[in-house]
């Protein structure tokens, strides 16, 4: 299987990360085709730079999506998830996502650890417009934002595993995710001062786009849209047919 990596932030250390972790996750399963945003944020920790991610997440597919048999759109914010399952023939997972479905299978009572304080209430909104909001009981964040955790994640260790620790004592949190691409591979360190199940959410994406892409998928109808100013690929991707096929001829 071909599965497209996508990194909605424009920074390609956090995408060589992500790489080699999910090739180690999924070994023989599937090859990851790493794709970096082209523009937008270094690493999102805003709303303008969430929505700007969007539309760099449906350029990135539009450029490198083809032929492949899924995407995983490897963001905590899941930014363009809808727009890109609207245009995609194939499946596409967000990780958010993914790690709240798991956290519900897991336990009745979950929570979320990320990094960045702006994250908090853009978190809120994107659980509840996903409809996985069942069960969460707090989302915690740290000072550091992703993009200094990714710079430096030994400095963030300690403050993951003390806000883990208070979703469990204080939020009665039965498992907690630890959230975000920078913080890949962080949850199995973190894990030995926490007692409940940290799950790491670049896994919990892994297991499921490796299961969505061998899943029987019925691609949804493409829905044309005359566009301006777009890039060249993302412009013909969102072309009405017979515009596309006008080109061509």
């Amino acid at each position: 299987m071909r599965i497209l990596l996508l990194n909605p932030n424009t920074s390609t250390s956090v995408t060589e990360l992500l790489a080699a972790q999910v090739g180690t996750m999924s070994g023989a399963a599937a090859t990851f085709i790493p794709a970096t945003a082209r523009f937008g944020a270094a690493y999102i920790a805003s709303r303008a730079a969430l929505a700007i991610a969007g539309h760099a997440a449906l350029d990135a597919f539009a450029e490198h999506g083809q032929g492949c048999d899924a995407v995983f759109l490897a963001c905590f914010g899941d930014p363009g998830l809808l727009a890109l399952r609207e245009v995609s023939p194939v499946p596409v997972v967000g990780m958010l996502e993914a790690s709240c479905r798991e956290a519900q299978r897991t336990a009745a009572r979950y929570a979320i650890v990320t990094g960045g304080a702006l994250w908090k209430p853009m978190l809120h909104e994107i659980v509840a417009g996903l409809g996985v909001g069942d069960g969460l009981v707090g989302i915690r964040t740290i000072a550091r934002t992703g993009g200094k955790i990714a710079k430096d994640p030994e400095a963030a260790l300690s403050d993951l595993a003390a806000a883990c620790q208070a979703c469990a004592a204080e939020d009665r949190a039965e498992a907690v995710i630890l959230g975000g691409a920078a913080l890949v591979g962080l949850a199995a360190r973190v894990q030995p001062h926490v007692p409940v199940p940290v799950l790491c959410s670049v896994a919990s994406g892994v297991t499921a786009v490796l299961a969505a892409a061998a899943a029987p998928y019925r691609r949804p109808p493409v829905i044309a849209t005359d566009t301006v100013g777009l890039g060249t690929a993302l412009g013909t991707l969102l072309a009405p047919r017979q515009a596309v096929g006008q080109a061509v001829g």
